[in-house]
This record gives structure tokens, C-alpha cells and sequence, in this order.
């Protein structure tokens, strides 16, 4: 449940980038630097958690799959956190381009992240009380 979060907010920096591009309103540039500070720290949170979780449990270990996702989900925070350092010196000015760019790629990354993160749950049962 802690990844729900960083994956809305990183939507939402997404949505906030595009809107700030359509308007050219500088509220759009300083919702996008909130969202994506927000999905950044939050998601450290959750990767904690999620690193813990794979070193511990011998049976989520075990899995290459769970491997993968770890990976993925560390550059999706990577490219968070690098979206995030981009912005703070200039919300505004960092957005066109490369702050819309950071933030479409961390969407593109997130569905991916989340598709193997569900597979884990669905098709290996890992994280469910059978498991």
C-alpha cells in the first residue's frame, strides 16, 4: 500500500508539467515540484520497506522477478529524485523541456514498475497471506 502515493504523485507531476506547458501558469510549475518531491520521499519510504522486505523473506529472495522489479523500481526513484534536484533551483524554467521529458519517462517507468510489481503479488502469490 505505500507505493500508491509515489505512483499518483508521479502521475500528477506528469499532468501538472503538461498543464504548466498548455497555460504557461507558473501554479502548475510549483504543483509539479511539490508532486514530484512528494513522490520522491515518500517513494524512498516505500523502497526501504521494499528492500527490506526482499532481503529478509528467503522466499521473495528466491525469485528473479523480484530482482527485476527491485531494479526497476530503484531507477524510477533514481529518475525522481534526479527530476526533483532538477527543478529546485528554477521550478518554472526547468520544466520545458527536460522537466517534462524526466517526468514522462518516470511515468513510462512507473507502469512498467507496477506491472511487475503485480505480477509478483498475482502470479507468485508474494506479499498475499498464502504466501
Amino acid at each position: 500500500m505505500s507505493v500508491a502515493f509515489p505512483v499518483a504523485l508521479t502521475f500528477c507531476t506528469l499532468g501538472a508539467d503538461a498543464l504548466y506547458w498548455w497555460t504557461g501558469d507558473p501554479f502548475w510549475a510549483r504543483a509539479a515540484i511539490w508532486a514530484v518531491g512528494g513522490a520522491f520521499l515518500i517513494g524512498m519510504v516505500a523502497g526501504l520497506s521494499g528492500t527490506a522486505e526482499l532481503l529478509l523473506v528467503p522466499g521473495i529472495r528466491a525469485r528473479a522477478a523480484a530482482w527485476t522489479h527491485f531494479i526497476i523500481a530503484v531507477t524510477l526513484l533514481s529518475l525522481l529524485g534526479a527530476n526533483w534536484g532538477y527543478r529546485l533551483g528554477d521550478a518554472e524554467g526547468a520544466v520545458l523541456p527536460y522537466g517534462l521529458l524526466l517526468s514522462a519517462i518516470s511515468a513510462g517507468v512507473v507502469i512498467l514498475t507496477g506491472w511487475h510489481g503485480g505480477k509478483l503479488v498475482f502470479d507468485y502469490g508474494l506479499g498475499t497471506k498464502g504466501s
